[in-house]
């Protein structure tokens, strides 16, 4: 189903790569709860294509090496893994492409290290304008307490749930045509509110299963193996990162290519109207009907505009 994983000494850990074809270097980013894995639609079709596509599996997830500690999932560690990785490529640059948490990291590494970013494909997540306090107390003001991100921040509870039944875990969480944006927006505010936990309490979490159920065993095993502690840690450096990124300059000037996703509810219009201004060369595509697992619910769509984009004749 997936190639077989190489090992890369990257930034003081080894980390699992996974390869198909030859050509330009484009390396595959995921999010969370995700592995490399998530990119099985696309490195093939990358292939076929022309390019020798690279997925990872990041930091604290699957076969790459989980270092224990908070600090150890910082922006500034994530970002340093994947300068380390294209160092052991022997590459000076290469196209990014990421999702949820993997494009986070590469708005952020654009930021900071554009001539490493050929070009930049990012899924789901735009880029946000810094905010001018922190974002977790904005998010704790007006999202309360139960909102999976302010949760991560307060407890090990998460940690301890997924852990203890990863099947029903990924059972709920991976999945497609759940609600519209149209039923979102009709929704009372309580019900807006993302807490993963509640999902978790769920008897019939609604829509459709994402993943086959090999498919799922395959994330089960990873996730057996490697816990989930780590993988929220990244999380829990959110304020921390945000410090970090005081005074950085927001805007990016790396040729980008957006796909969003019309029912992916946490992302609203205005948040991806909202990058406009700071991403001084953007296409934006937009999948509907589509959730949050954009690469794995809609692979020949987003197959189809990532090489359409990547192929396209560079305008004067």
């Amino acid at each position: 189903m997936f190639p077989t994983a190489n090992f890369i000494s990257s930034n003081g850990i080894r980390m699992a790569t996974y390869e198909q074809g030859e050509g330009p270097a484009v390396i595959f980013v995921h999010g969370f709860p995700e592995l490399a894995f998530s990119w099985r639609y696309q490195l093939p079709a990358l292939a076929m294509a022309g390019f020798r596509a690279i997925a990872v599996d990041m930091r604290g997830y699957g076969q790459t090496e989980a270092p224990s500690g908070v600090e150890q999932y910082s922006m500034e560690k994530l970002i340093g893994d994947l300068h380390g990785l294209l160092d052991a490529l022997q590459l000076e640059k290469a196209i990014f492409v990421g999702h949820d948490w993997g494009a986070l990291i590469l708005w952020h590494m654009a930021m900071l290290a554009p001539e490493r970013i050929e070009k930049l494909i990012n899924l789901n997540i735009p880029h946000y304008p810094r905010s001018p306090v922190d974002p977790i107390a904005v998010m704790r003001k007006r999202f309360g307490n139960d909102f999976y991100i302010v949760n991560f921040q307060d407890s090990d509870d998460a940690d301890r749930v997924f852990a203890a039944d990863p099947e029903r875990f990924f059972d709920h969480m991976m999945r497609k045509n759940q609600v519209t944006r149209e039923q979102f927006n009709q929704l009372p505010p309580p019900m807006k509110v993302l807490s993963l936990l509640r999902v978790m309490e769920r008897e019939a979490p609604g829509g459709e299963p994402l993943l086959s159920a090999t498919e799922r065993d395959y994330y089960v095993d990873a996730f057996k193996h490697s816990g989930f502690t780590n993988p929220i840690n990244w999380y829990r450096n959110w304020t921390g990162n945000w410090e970090a990124f005081e005074g950085v300059d927001q805007v990016i000037d790396v040729p980008t290519l957006f796909i969003g996703a019309v029912d992916d509810v946490i992302i609203a219009p205005e948040h991806i109207a909202a990058m406009k201004p700071l991403v001084t060369d953007l296409t934006i595509e937009m999948l509907e009907p589509c959730g949050h697992w954009t690469q794995q619910q809609r692979p020949e769509d987003v197959n189809r505009l990532i090489t359409a984009w990547l192929s396209a004749p560079i305008e004067p």
